[in-house]
C-alpha cells in the first residue's frame, strides 16, 4: 500500500495491521517526517514499512502499489496533481484501489467513483486508478 502525504502513517499502519505486506509512505515535512518514524518504529514495522522524503508532487520513479491513500492538505487541489505525477513515475498500479481525502473546498471528483463518504468537513472518494475509469 501506498500512504502519500502520509503525516504520521496512521493509514499506513493501520493497513499493515490488516494483513497489508508492506506499505510505502511518501512525506516531506520535517515535524511529520520525526512522527512517521517514530510511529513505525513504535509499531515494530521498520522491516515492512518504507518511508520516501519526497514531494508528491515531484515524486521520483517508483514501484506500482494496489492499494493507494492521499491525504494532502486541504484547499490545495493536490490530488489530481499528485496522482498525475504518481501515475507517470509507476507508483500507482493500473488496477489500483485509491481514496483520497479531500477538504470542503477541493474539488476534486474521478470519473468512476466507487464511493464517497463524510466525515466533518472531510470528503472520501473511493476509486479505480485513473487510467483504468479514462
Amino acid at each position: 500500500m501506498l500512504d502519500v502525504f502520509a503525516g504520521t502513517g496512521a493509514f499506513g499502519l493501520e493497513a499493515l495491521s490488516r494483513g497489508a505486506a508492506t506499505a510505502t509512505f511518501i512525506e516531506n515535512a520535517p515535524p511529520a517526517l520525526a512522527a512517521l518514524r517514530a510511529n513505525v518504529a513504535a509499531c515494530r514495522a521498520d522491516s515492512m514499512a518504507r518511508i520516501v522524503l519526497a514531494d508528491a508532487l515531484s515524486a521520483p520513479v517508483g514501484s506500482p502499489h494496489d492499494l493507494v491513500f492521499l491525504d494532502p492538505p486541504y484547499g490545495g487541489d493536490l490530488v489530481p496533481k499528485a496522482l498525475q505525477r504518481l501515475s507517470a513515475n509507476g507508483w500507482i498500479d493500473t488496477d489500483a484501489l485509491i481514496v483520497a481525502e479531500l477538504g470542503p473546498d477541493d474539488i476534486f471528483m474521478p470519473a468512476m467513483p466507487l464511493a464517497e463518504r463524510r466525515h466533518g468537513k472531510a470528503r472520501l472518494v473511493f476509486f479505480r486508478n485513473l487510467a483504468a475509469a479514462n
